[in-house]
């Protein structure tokens, strides 16, 4: 099963790699004001945490055929019978947890300096 996890990882992180890209493009066309792009920012890292939560919370009832993960196992490295589906689908909800546990830490983080240079005055 660590080949799956290895690859979960690697899949699921790409995608959420390529969700944080935009939300650093929506954060940049902000940035005349820092307090509006860290809050913009925080709100779509939610958005993307949320989503996350989502997906993992749906891993048990998808299909592990029509994942991203089983298409780059090898052969040999897919899980077979019903025990190893369900094997498949608690490491998709555990990577899927992991990550939305970081961005809604990113978000937190954003919210918390929006609220510090809104303090500050600026």
């Amino acid at each position: 099963m660590e080949k799956v996890r290895e690859t979960a990882f690697v899949c699921i992180g790409r995608a959420v790699l390529f969700g944080g890209f935009a939300v650093v493009l929506v954060m940049l066309s902000f940035s005349f004001d820092m307090v509006l792009a860290l809050y913009a920012g925080a709100v779509l890292m939610l958005v993307m945490a949320e989503i996350l939560i989502l997906k993992a919370f749906a891993a048990p009832w998808q299909n592990p055929k029509k994942t991203e993960v089983w298409g780059c196992l090898d052969e040999r490295a897919r899980p077979a019978a019903a025990a190893g589906r369900m094997a498949f689908a608690a490491v998709l909800r555990e990577v899927y947890g992991r990550f939305a546990r970081n961005s809604y830490a990113v978000a937190c983080s954003f919210f918390a300096a929006s609220l510090v240079l809104r303090g500050l005055g600026m």
